[in-house]
């Protein structure tokens, strides 16, 4: 499966065996995607949420 960009607008394949929750990487631009849902035919993608060091704070 196939999915643009939202960021860069670069072509990005799915694998065939992704599953729900797992990060994608577009292979021009590094933004990450959080896959959402899989169909048959469609995949729903979200950006990802960048975890960040709290140091204890």
């Amino acid at each position: 499966m196939k999915i643009n960009c939202q960021e860069c607008g670069a072509e990005m394949d799915i694998p065939a065996d992704s599953i729900p929750g797992e990060i994608i990487s577009c292979p021009d631009c590094g933004v990450e995607y959080e896959i959402v849902s899989i169909s048959a035919d469609k995949v729903e993608v979200k950006p990802a949420e960048e975890v960040g060091e709290d140091w204890g704070e």
